[in-house]
């Protein structure tokens, strides 16, 4: 079984930057691929960004390319998301996933682990 838990959500003005957390527990973390989602009110869960076992492979949604980096410590057992240049349209709650057989890492319902969600606020 494996636990995930974001954290560094947060309030920021529009311009700015956060570097979200997803810290792993439980075996193997090393062989899965990680990506990360964000879900705003009343919209369908989108793919923000994934990367795969050793990190080689990174991919990004059109919205975020270019602003957002995905990477990861394995030996911390632990994702990242760094957002920069942080838009109002980026105001969502974030979610880690962990996908084990890699089929498709931009559709949610093929991720096995998720986390609980950290909220990011961009104001205007």
């Amino acid at each position: 079984q494996v636990q995930l838990v974001e954290s560094g959500g947060g309030l920021v003005q529009a311009g700015g930057s956060l570097r979200l957390s997803c810290a792993a527990s439980g075996r193997a973390f090393g062989n899965y691929a990680m990506g990360w989602f964000r879900q705003a009110p009343g919209k369908e869960r989108e793919f923000v960004a994934a990367i795969t076992w050793n990190g080689g492979i990174k991919y990004y949604s059109d919205s975020v390319k270019g602003r957002f980096t995905i990477s990861r410590d394995n030996a911390k057992n632990t994702v990242y998301l760094q957002m920069n240049s942080l838009k109002p349209e980026d105001t969502a709650v974030y979610y880690c996933a962990g996908q084990t057989v890699v089929t498709d890492l931009g559709t949610p319902s093929k991720y096995d682990y998720w986390g609980q969600g950290t909220q990011v606020t961009v104001s205007s």
